[in-house]
This record gives C-alpha cells, sequence and structure tokens, in this order.
C-alpha cells in the first residue's frame, strides 16, 4: 500500500472515530461478552414488552394488515414498478407514516417494539411497503428530529410530518458509500452569514424523488486540531421546494420496484441557520447514533418474512409428496425446515431483546443493534435460498404464472428479490463488520491500543506498559479459570448447557483476541478476515444468549409447551458448530493465500481466465458507433444538402 493510501485510510478512520460514541454510559451485553465477561443478568430475564404496548401495537398491526390486503396488489405494484397513490394516502390517513412522531404532535407516538411489530408485518406482505414506512421514519427524519431537533424544529416539523409530508435522508454520493472523509457535497456559510449554501450529489436516496423535507449530511468548513486538519460533517434539514433541488434520475432495483429511490442535485441551496440539526460538524455522529436504533427497523423485516418463508415452506413440504412420501419427511429437505425454524426463533429473539432495550433506555446498544442488523439480513439470505430449493421450480417461477395455470400463487420469487438488498443498506455486511471489530476491540484498545498500535515517545511507553503489566496478567489469567456468575433459576437444562458454553468461550474469544493484538500490532485494522472471525464468534453467542433467555421466559409461561426450547436448542448447536469453524480459521486459514490472489487478479496476472464470454457492455460501445455512424451520415446529408442549396441559388 502506497503512503498516499496509508494516509488517505488514517484520514477516513480518524472520522469515522472522532464519530463515534466514544464512552460506554450504559451496560452492553455483547461488549461484556468481548471482554471476557458473561453476565446473565444483562439477559435475564427476557425483556418483555408491557402488555398494554403491546395490544396497542398489536392491534394497529392488524389494521394495517386489514388495508394491504384489501387495498394494495403487491405483486401488481411490483411489476408496474409503482406504489398507487391510494395505497400511500390510505397509509397516511391511518397515522402508518406518523407512528414515531409523539403524540403531542399528531404522531402515534409508538415504542420502538410497536413500530417494529408494524413495519415488520407489512414486510412480511410487501416489502417495497415497508421501506417507503421505514424510510420515512427510521432514517428520515422523524427519528432524527426526535433524537437531536430543538423544541423550534419539532414545533414546526413534527406537525406538518404527522399530516402526511413524507421525509429522506441523503448521505450515499456517486463516489462515497461508506467512507464519510470523501464526502464531496458541500455546505459554505453565505454571505450574509444567516443560513448556508449546498452544492453536490446524493445517490440512494430512497423517498428521495417525493419528500417534502430531507436531512441531507454535506461537509462544512474543517477545523484545526493538533496541527492537523479535521473533516466535519453536517446535518441539515432541507426542504424540498426550495430553489436549486432537482431529481436527476429515478432508480431501478433487482427487488423493491415500487419504491422511490433516486439521485438527487443540490446547486447552491440555500439552508437558514434554524435549520442545522443538532450543531455543525455533528452530521455523521448524528447518522451513527439515529442508526442504533433506526437499523433495528431492519432486522424488525427481516423476521417478518423469515416468519412467512417458513409457512410457505411447511405447507408446500406437507402437500409436495415425492418418491411415497411428503418431502418435508425426507432429511434433505427436513433439513431445511429445521434450519428455518430454528433461525427465524434466534431471529425473532436478537431483535426483540435490542428493541426491548431500545424503549428501556438502559442499555448501550450500538453492538446489539448492529449484531441483529448483521446476523437477520444475513439468515434471511439462507433462509430464502433455501425456501426456493424446497420450492424447486415453483420458487423461480413468478407467481403471476402460477396463478394463471392453477398453481397456489406464493410470491416466493419476489420475496428472494426483495430480500437481497438487505446485506447491504444500511450498513453491508462488511461494513458492520468493521464497526463490530472496532467496538469489540475497544476493551484492549483503551487499555493497551496507544501501546500496540501507535509509535509514541519512549517515556510515554514506559508508562503505558506499566498500566498494562499492572493489568493484563491478573486478567488474563483468569480468562483460562472457571467461573461467574450463576444462571437465573428455571432455565432448562439443555439450554442452560449452551449458556455454559457462552461463559467459557467468552472468556477464550477475549484472550484470543487480545492476542491477535499483540501479534498482529498496528496491521490488525487490515486483518479484515479475521477480525470477521472474532465479530462473528461474539454474534453467535450473543443470540444464542438471547434466544435461550427468550426461549426460557416463553417456557415458564406455558411450562407445557417445550416447542421453544427445541427451536433454541437447535439453533445453538448449529450455533456452537459455527463458532468451532470460525476459532479454527483464526489460527488455520489461507487469508494470505486469497489476499495475494486477489492482488494478483487486480494486476491483471490471471486476466488469461477472462475467456470465450460475450462482454455485455460490447454492446453499449457497438449501439454507440452506430450513433456516431448515423449522426456522420446525417451530418454529411445536411452538408450535401446545404451545398446543392448553394449551387442552386441564383448567382448576384
Amino acid at each position: 500500500m502506497t503512503h498516499a493510501h496509508d494516509k488517505e485510510r488514517q484520514e477516513a478512520m480518524d472520522v469515522a472515530e472522532s464519530a463515534r460514541e466514544q464512552q460506554w454510559s450504559h451496560p452492553s451485553f455483547a461488549a461484556s461478552l468481548f471482554a471476557g465477561t458473561f453476565d446473565p443478568d444483562l439477559v435475564f430475564p427476557y425483556p418483555e414488552q408491557p402488555e398494554a404496548d403491546r395490544a396497542k401495537g398489536e392491534a394497529f398491526a392488524a389494521e394495517i394488515e386489514r388495508f394491504l390486503l384489501t387495498h394494495h396488489d403487491a405483486e401488481k405494484a411490483d411489476r408496474d414498478g409503482v406504489m398507487p397513490d391510494e395505497v400511500i394516502d390510505g397509509l397516511i390517513e391511518m397515522g402508518a407514516f406518523a407512528l414515531k412522531i409523539p403524540e403531542k404532535y399528531g404522531g402515534k407516538g409508538f415504542s420502538q417494539a410497536n413500530y417494529n411489530r408494524v413495519v415488520s408485518r407489512a414486510a412480511s406482505y410487501c416489502a417495497s411497503t415497508a421501506v417507503w414506512l421505514s424510510a420515512h421514519q427510521s432514517i428520515g427524519v422523524p427519528n432524527p428530529l426526535k433524537m437531536f431537533g430543538n423544541d423550534e424544529q419539532k414545533a414546526r416539523l413534527f406537525p406538518r410530518l404527522a399530516n402526511g409530508e413524507l421525509s429522506a435522508f441523503a448521505l450515499t454520493e456517486p463516489g462515497v458509500g461508506s467512507d464519510p472523509a470523501k464526502m464531496e457535497t458541500h455546505a459554505v456559510r453565505s454571505p450574509d452569514g444567516k443560513g448556508w449554501l449546498i452544492s453536490g450529489k446524493k445517490l440512494w436516496c430512497t423517498n428521495g424523488p417525493i419528500a417534502d423535507i430531507l436531512i441531507v449530511m454535506a461537509r462544512t468548513p474543517s477545523e484545526v486540531v493538533d496541527g492537523r486538519e479535521k473533516k466535519r460533517i453536517t446535518a441539515f434539514i432541507v426542504e424540498r421546494a426550495w430553489k436549486g433541488i432537482a431529481v436527476e434520475h429515478r432508480c431501478q432495483f433487482m427487488g423493491l420496484r415500487s419504491i422511490q429511490n433516486g439521485v438527487l442535485v443540490f446547486d447552491q441551496v440555500y439552508v437558514p441557520n434554524e435549520n442545522v440539526l443538532w450543531g455543525e460538524g455533528k452530521g455523521l455522529k448524528l447518522a451513527l447514533i439515529t442508526l442504533n436504533s433506526g437499523r433495528l427497523t431492519l432486522p424488525a423485516c427481516c423476521s417478518g418474512v423469515a416468519r412467512s418463508s417458513l409457512r410457505i415452506a411447511r405447507m408446500w413440504a406437507k402437500e409436495r409428496v415425492q418418491w411415497g412420501a411428503p418431502i418435508g419427511k425426507h432429511e434433505a429437505v427436513a433439513s431445511k425446515l429445521a434450519f428455518m425454524a430454528s433461525h427465524s426463533f434466534a431471529m425473532d429473539s436478537i431483535t426483540e431483546f435490542a428493541t426491548a432495550l431500545v424503549d428501556r433506555g438502559d442499555a448501550d446498544v450500538r453492538l446489539e443493534a448492529a449484531m441483529a442488523k448483521l446476523f437477520c439480513s444475513v439468515t434471511l439470505e439462507t433462509i430464502l435460498n433455501e425456501l426456493v430449493q424446497t420450492r424447486g421450480g415453483r420458487g423461480f417461477e413468478e407467481s403471476q404464472s402460477l396463478r394463471a395455470r392453477g398453481e397456489t400463487p406464493w410470491p416466493v420469487e419476489r420475496m428472494y428479490r426483495d430480500a437481497r438488498i438487505n446485506t447491504i443498506v444500511e450498513g453491508t455486511t462488511e461494513i458492520l463488520h468493521l464497526f463490530l471489530a472496532r467496538e469489540a476491540l475497544d476493551f484492549h484498545l483503551s487499555k493497551a491500543g496507544d501501546l500496540v498500535l501507535k509509535k509514541l515517545p519512549f517515556g510515554q511507553l514506559v508508562k503505558i506498559a506499566a498500566k498494562c503489566a499492572a493489568f493484563y496478567p491478573g486478567w488474563f489469567l483468569k480468562q483460562f479459570l472457571p467461573g461467574g456468575k450463576s444462571l437465573p433459576d428455571g432455565v432448562p437444562a439443555t439450554l442452560a448447557r449452551h449458556l455454559a458454553f457462552v461463559r467459557k468461550t467468552a472468556k477464550k474469544l477475549a484472550r484470543t483476541t487480545f492476542v491477535k493484538m499483540l501479534r498482529h500490532g498496528p496491521t490488525l485494522e487490515r486483518r479484515e478476515l479475521l477480525l470477521n472471525r472474532v465479530v462473528d464468534v461474539g454474534i453467535e453467542l450473543t443470540v444464542m444468549s438471547a434466544t435461550c433467555s427468550r426461549a426460557t421466559m416463553m417456557l415458564k409461561k406455558n411450562p407445557n409447551d417445550a416447542s421453544p426450547a427445541e427451536l433454541a436448542d437447535l439453533f445453538c448447536r448449529m450455533a456452537r458448530r459455527r463458532i468451532a469453524v470460525a476459532f479454527d480459521g483464526m489460527s488455520d486459514n489461507d487469508d494470505r493465500t486469497v489476499v495475494a490472489v486477489a492482488n494478483g487478479v487486480l494486476e491483471g496476472r490471471y486476466a488469461w481466465q477472462e475467456y470465450g464470454f460475450i462482454d455485455p457492455l460490447a454492446r453499449e460501445e457497438i449501439m454507440k458507433a452506430k450513433d456516431r455512424g448515423a449522426t456522420a451520415e446525417r451530418d454529411a446529408a445536411g452538408s450535401q444538402r446545404d451545398a446543392a442549396k448553394v449551387r442552386s441559388a441564383p448567382q448576384s
């Protein structure tokens, strides 16, 4: 890697590091696992939603279900690529776009649990509908305005949003995905000092083409800290009606065909000072904090689709008979059903756990929320892949085609397409691994980071080393010793042994992470495959714990029904096998060879392997050449006509 790349990478890391939450003001179950501590008090008893609040959310979820079934043809909207106005108007009228707006401003004032319940229900029927709702409320204006807006901003904007004006969040740019240091959209002070002028282009802005109010992230003038430039990003509340905003393009996708997503251009858009949200330079931090709770909507949606997938698979596996028995009785299909049932239960468990913590407000959920998003989006991909395989050709066939020939029109093909975005949007799987790795290392970085990762004067190194020498020997020894808080009463034996495994493995994970940090030093941040394995183990342990806790709670409520414990047991068995593979891969892997071959691909060393195919872009060049030829012919013909006119013109 060149010096320029090193500098660019460091700049990006500095921007991201300055935006992350530096302190752990509340406990985090996942964070404690990475530090080697299994604290059952943070996950037991399983946090339940108050019954009155649950009933309120369930009633509205049932209402939105009735509305969608009677007024919204999801298959037609997918084919046409348009969400009908009457559907959006109906959702606005019933208050579905005002779920997170406080009641005093005309909204529903729903808890995070009820909001997730409603959007999850919508997603199980039509993912595009769920995106309309969540893009407006999870990351659009309502959520960050509720968290960071001042009283004047809330009083001015919440009533408008409650009455049906829609919103969007504009962050991504054509050349900037997850690297905010490269953001090009910028804002400069207006000449009168009373506002800002924003210019730039935003890509993939969901709801953007139709939004009335947007939150736009833009670079504002940098400041110098310790002799180094510190780039700053600020969040602005922007009105769509203002001069200088244009929709350049509406994007079309593999799935989610009826959402509104596009490219927005800002040309010297004037924004008054009172529309700066939270404060200058706090935009990226605002986005990250908002996503801690906002991104929980996505795993909730994934869970809804997973439950729908399980039902379709169960019904088909009982109905379809091959070789004298329903296909669900054959082990090859039975394994798929078991995976879908156990893992959809785990998806519900981690999502509802993290959601309850948000509503309680007494825990730090940055890790749990990111884990829920990563785990649920990846797991749903597997579940839907298994569903398509279980349905065979019917899983690949469009529902309208199935209906036309008299078969049950389960929309598996659409579900599969719609779900593919989930591992990309609101933090790709790769970026979330890096985010979680940074947070997982925070325990060690806060104590030994300067010693291992930085080049400091000898005197400072000695002081840091002395502190580490006083702490780490005792801590490291504890990671080999049994012990810890005992489990609460009522945990069934089948699950208690899994939780004992979590306790033991958390210690192994903590000491392994520390050893890897010592071994790799400053290069650890680039060992992404290694860090991914560390993170994956932490996720599995966290989901196992939440799943066992939820099953225990359900068993206490209904002691005669052991089915939740059965699902939790199977999930934990499978998770433990994945954990074993991850640990093996930390010391026995092909990472260096993988990276070497990848570099060879980039350098063109294996270009000879790229043979015998038709380049789809070649047609683009052919068509361009034809257009140039046609243009040249028209120009030549025009020149000939002009020449003929000159020759035939009367001579003076």
